[in-house]
């Protein structure tokens, strides 16, 4: 039996490796670009089901006080945005600042109800309540929270707050 002989085939198998190799590397290509958008997809599926359970809840409190006209009828926590001086504040992404606001409103929602004309003293206390207000485990990170400016418009208590990561004191 007689063998070809290797050298005519050299060509064409380089070209055969070149379009393997061109595969492999546009597999991997194509699989990053799922990654990532599949990664923005769960971002905004979480951003998304926060808000719709803060809906479901600011539509239960309407409903509970649609016939009172000088109460609090919900609270709507608003974190402030780094600025060019403040620089040493932390990056938060959407998912840990959706769970915060969701804590910082279980924690005003003693506030539903209350008169509006009584704010003055209902303010003092949400300053004491959250002063310097720790939150343990957002997303494996702790932060603080400071409480800027508190403001009642339209029956909805807008508070801002600052927030910085949490350092432990030395023991």
């Amino acid at each position: 039996m007689r063998l070809p002989p290797f050298g005519r085939f050299v060509r064409g198998l380089q070209m055969v490796g070149v379009l393997m190799l061109g595969m492999i590397i546009g597999a991997i290509i194509y699989n990053s670009i799922y990654l990532v958008q599949f990664e923005a997809l769960i971002d905004l599926k979480s951003g998304l089901e926060v808000q719709l359970e803060q809906y479901e809840q600011d539509i239960k409190s309407l409903n509970q006080f649609k016939n009172q006209h000088t109460v609090i009828k919900s609270v709507l926590p608003r974190i402030e945005k780094e600025t060019a001086q403040d620089t040493n504040r932390p990056k938060i992404d959407q998912v840990a600042e959706a769970e915060l606001i969701k804590r910082i409103k279980e924690d005003l929602k003693i506030f539903l109800g209350r008169s509006i004309y009584e704010i003055d003293s209902d303010a003092r206390f949400a300053r004491k309540l959250l002063e310097k207000r720790v939150y343990m485990d957002v997303y494996n990170k702790d932060y603080t929270i400071e409480v800027k400016t508190i403001l009642v418009v339209d029956n909805i208590l807008q508070v801002w707050v600052e927030i910085r990561n949490y350092t432990k004191p030395p023991s």
